[in-house]
């Protein structure tokens, strides 16, 4: 660990808290359809949209019915990125010829996608045309996000609102998300990216001779338009199979700090828009609190570990009769361009949010290293988060610490001013209990499944680690991979596109069934009994109650996988092949 690492770490996190405020107002505005910087060119677009679509601005939807609507929007773009995949060889925009996707590849592509996860189990620059690329998965990675964000804002509605039954429109909210927020950043920013060297073209891959004589194909396209909005639509699906790690992708130390900044942006900022929508911008902060000491911890111990290295390149010091850790740290699968403390800060960033882009490769890191991005993902995506999942996640276990906090001082919970009964704790836990079911139960199929232990390129934990790492990743939503394991073929691509459907689906809806009933309850005024939550005791709690529920839930699956590999590693003991 160096002092320039650290400094390049507090300044990403100022940027962040900066950030935080300004952003969220916006936000706010825009949700709440007030009057923007871009109100005068895009009004009259999102007045056309809902003419064309048959949407009725002023009409909102109770809970069930915008649940509704949010499943079948994603099944029509299911159905649609679906067949795009399985006839592309047919389709333009395909000047290398790349052929029809298989179906079962087609379909785990498709629900990737959808779900905001964007696991790749294929080779992008080989595998998608141009058309694929821009029509199916950038489209996808814009109303994906937006509707993501969308139900943080139904979420949110349900606290802040009183005596109703609805929590807004979906087709409004997703409608505005993606024309006020989504676009006119992703235009900006894309240019800046155009400017420091990524691609934006439909020309043929490129052929070039290198130095001896050898042909190299080197692959291109429309990639900083995508680049943008995976990033901050926290989708995390690269253009290229080697994500952010490829130079077209990132290709400065510029691409790489602002690919950080608009991960976390979002998210960060939905955590200001709970304190302005509910009257008190503190709750907003105690939140964020909570998701900048986890991810504070997990970025410092992911830089330690990287750092100390392997003991197995130590130094042997002959007077101290001593070895010492590996010079220079663990560099194997980083880029030289961003070095440890940008490959251990991307990491924790990519993996405390649903992003799943990578600047290096996790199956590289170090047992203690590759841990931070399982946990991570492990705790339900809620460090941050994804564009919304994170902030109804981190709800959703903020209505159980409040409730175990009522359990204490034997009163009926109450949280941002809604009591919280029977229902709302019930939908909650169900919500975060479909997370460890799902990834517990997939890694112990594909385990003693000779199909799901064909695929794993590594033996002993760290080959346990990879299975365990894919079915944490599509459930959670996130989409990166240890990298190591072999995941298309029908088992994998069957297997983890139900996680990936559970991981979203599942887990949000008990949270819209949770706003819709706060939405028709009174707010109550606060009373001595009433317990504050937006001081250091809430923050204390929810920390615990997060590391508690959501952590120890799979501390015995982490121990088989890097607790016992570090160990391991510690005492000499290696493993390669499976």
């Amino acid at each position: 660990m160096t002092a320039n690492g650290w400094l390049q770490i507090a300044l990403f996190s100022v940027v962040v808290i900066a950030l935080t405020s300004p952003f969220g107002g916006y936000i706010t505005r825009v949700v709440n359809g007030e009057r923007t910087l871009f109100s005068p060119v895009l009004r009259p677009v999102e007045r056309g949209l809902y003419a064309l679509c048959g949407v009725r601005e002023s009409e909102e939807q109770n809970w069930l019915a915008y649940a509704f609507a949010m499943l079948v929007f994603s099944l029509a773009g299911f159905l649609i990125l679906y067949l795009l995949q399985r006839v592309q060889g047919l389709l333009p925009f395909n000047p290398q010829g790349q052929s029809n996707i298989e179906a079962s590849s087609s379909l785990n592509t498709a629900i990737s996608f959808v779900t905001n996860t964007n696991w790749q189990s294929y080779v992008p620059e080989t595998t998608m045309s141009y058309l694929t690329q821009m029509a199916g998965l950038t489209v996808h990675n814009f109303v994906s996000a937006a509707a993501g964000i969308a139900m943080a804002i139904a979420v949110i509605r349900g606290f802040a609102r009183r005596t109703t039954k609805t929590i807004g429109n979906f087709w409004v909210d997703l409608t505005r998300i993606t024309l006020y927020i989504l676009l006119p950043i992703s235009i900006v920013v894309a240019l800046i990216f155009v400017w420091q060297g990524m691609p934006q073209n439909l020309g043929a891959y490129t052929e070039a001779t290198t130095l001896d004589g050898a042909k190299q194909v080197i692959a291109q396209g429309p990639v900083a338009s995508q680049e943008v909005i995976k990033i901050m639509g926290t989708n995390g699906g690269g253009f290229f199979n080697a994500n952010s790690a490829h130079p077209f992708e990132n290709p400065t130390p510029l691409t790489n700090f602002i690919q950080l900044g608009l991960i976390f942006s979002i998210g960060a900022a939905l955590t200001n828009v709970l304190g302005r929508m509910v009257g008190d911008q503190r709750q907003g902060w105690a939140i964020f609190a909570v998701m900048g000491i986890l991810y504070l911890v997990g970025t410092t111990t992911a830089y330690w570990a990287e750092s100390a290295g392997n003991p197995a390149f130590a130094h042997f010091n002959v007077d101290q009769h001593a070895s010492t850790a590996s010079p220079g740290g663990n560099m194997e699968g980083k880029e030289v361009r961003f070095g440890i403390a940008n490959s251990a800060l991307f990491t924790t960033v990519t993996t405390d949010t649903s992003c799943g882009a990578v600047n290096n490769m996790h199956d590289s890191l170090t047992p203690l290293g590759g841990m931070v991005p399982l946990v991570n993902i492990m705790l339900g995506e809620i460090i941050f988060g994804g564009v919304g999942s994170g902030l109804y996640g981190m709800l959703g276990f903020a209505i159980v610490a409040v409730f175990i906090a009522g359990l204490m001082v034997g009163r009926t919970p109450e949280y941002l001013g809604k009591k919280l009964e029977a229902k709302e704790v019930k939908m909650a836990i169900l919500a975060i209990l479909s997370l460890p079911f799902s990834i517990l139960i997939g890694t112990a199929i594909a385990t003693v499944n000779v199909n799901g232990l064909a695929g794993i390129a590594n033996g002993g934990p760290h080959g346990f680690t990879e299975i365990l790492y894919a079915f944490v990743s599509s459930t959670g939503n996130n989409g990166s991979a240890f990298a190591g394991i072999g995941a298309n073929t029908l088992f994998y691509n069957t297997m983890l596109s139900a996680a990936m459907f559970i991981g979203r689906f599942i887990f949000v809806v008990p949270l819209l069934a949770v706003a819709g009933s706060l939405a028709g309850k009174k707010i109550l005024a606060p009373s001595a009994g009433t317990f504050p939550t937006t001081g250091p005791l809430f923050v204390g709690l929810l920390v615990g109650v997060i590391v508690i529920v959501g952590g120890l839930t799979y501390f015995p699956a982490v121990s088989l996988g890097p607790v016992v590999e570090q160990v391991a590693m510690n005492h000499g003991v290696l493993y390669a092949g499976p």
